[in-house]
């Protein structure tokens, strides 16, 4: 059996990761950044498919998952199983509970407890960390 840890993205030196990722991708995913709301391509997307890590192609959401919630960035009701991991964060003065790339561990965005249906959870996303996948 092989070690995959050697390979894996999250091993990416700092170079790396900004090589394969746009600045806003690296501001994002690698520094925790927030894109400015309203500003995703992939608030509009309404094809079938799967919304994918954009750092490392992790499948993230179903577009049966998606749902426009008027927060100005992407919106899920719930990830693929194993997909994300979560961690308290607790910049800005309050606690909010982060969202990552299981795979990867680049920031997504974060989840909130006023979504819809049947989780009731809001996975609220940049669209800077996603990519999108037609079915």
């Amino acid at each position: 059996m092989s070690d995959s840890t050697t390979t894996a993205p999250e091993v990416l030196s700092d170079e790396e990761w900004r090589s394969r990722l746009s600045p806003d991708q690296y501001r994002v995913l690698r520094e925790h950044g927030t894109e400015r709301a309203g500003t995703s391509c992939l608030l509009a997307e309404k094809r079938a498919g799967t919304f994918a890590c954009a750092g490392c192609g992790q499948p993230l959401f179903e577009q049966g998952t998606k749902y426009k919630s008027g927060t100005g960035w992407p919106s899920f009701f719930a990830p693929l199983e194993g997909a994300v991991e979560t961690t308290s964060d607790r910049s800005y003065g309050m606690v909010r509970t982060e969202v990552h790339c299981a795979r990867c561990k680049g920031h997504l965005g974060h989840v909130f407890e006023d979504g819809p249906a049947p989780t009731g959870l809001r996975y609220c996303m940049n669209g800077a960390a996603l990519s999108f996948e037609p079915a």
